[in-house]
């Protein structure tokens, strides 16, 4: 049943670019980082019922529960499987990319990651003061591309959950247009394209500053491209900044 599905999925996505020599199998591949053999995410496969909606439903229903259910805090580093970030609960960009990508494929949907690195001004807020000041300028960036009914389609909008953007929106009430700062940098504030339904979603883009490209897995991505930190900065990141920039996104989610 397997081999079939697969054999189908090929027949399905054969349609891919002359040009590009990525097969369907490379995109749905298993890898250590998106391990979605675990155990956990196969019973939340399992309990949410995606298998069983169309392609566009069911890439919409997971967007949404990355996006919504997985809230938005800081991880102790980027190069996480995704059922740690299913265990941990909560994740940014890079660490919600891996787990997107993971139940996109456990689900038969291709996907890939592009890599950038962002301006640390987006970040001003969830992290302050000298913290804010000893953070590296760039911050290591990703999104997920996903491909559905012949086209790829960009979830960077899937960072930021709709209770944390809500309170964030409803602190700044007077700026409908560009927000830069907590986990936010778009030029609509008021309406950031974050819904997906067969378009690209955002919620940081503007805060791009390095393109990596693509990269077929989050594995070659890190191998790739780290985060620029000496092992001091690490330690105060694993020790002290991680915990206080997520008491910051839990302050702003309360509306405080």
């Amino acid at each position: 049943m397997r081999k079939l599905f697969v054999v189908l999925m090929f027949l399905h996505f054969s349609a891919f670019s002359q040009n590009d020599s990525t097969t369907m199998e490379t995109l749905l591949k298993e890898t250590a980082l998106l391990d979605y053999s675990d155990t956990t995410i196969q019973e939340l496969i399992s309990r949410e019922g995606w298998m069983a909606l169309d392609t566009v439903d069911r890439v919409k229903s997971i967007y949404n529960f990355v996006r919504d259910d997985i809230p938005f805090g800081y991880n102790l580093s980027d190069d996480i499987p995704a059922s740690q970030v299913l265990k941990d609960g909560y994740g940014q960009c890079n660490t919600k990319s891996t787990l997107l990508m993971a139940l996109l494929r456990a689900c038969g949907v291709p996907n890939r990651i592009h890599g950038f690195t962002i301006d640390k001004e987006l970040q001003k807020g969830a992290i302050s003061g000298i913290w804010y000041r000893l953070a590296p300028q760039e911050i290591l960036h990703s999104w997920v591309e996903v491909y559905v009914q012949g086209d790829w389609y960009f979830l960077e909008g899937v960072i930021l959950d709709r209770s944390y953007l809500d309170k964030l929106q409803a602190l700044n009430p007077d700026c409908s247009t560009t927000f830069c700062g907590y986990g936010a940098y778009t030029d609509d504030f008021e309406n950031p394209p974050i819904e997906w339904n067969l378009n690209h979603t955002y919620i940081q883009e503007k805060g791009i500053n390095q393109d990596f490209g693509l990269f077929d897995t989050p594995d070659d991505f890190y191998r790739n491209h780290q985060q620029k930190m000496g092992w001091i900065k690490q330690w105060m990141f694993r020790t002290i900044i991680q915990k206080r920039m997520n008491a910051n996104v839990e302050r702003i989610r309360e509306g405080g």
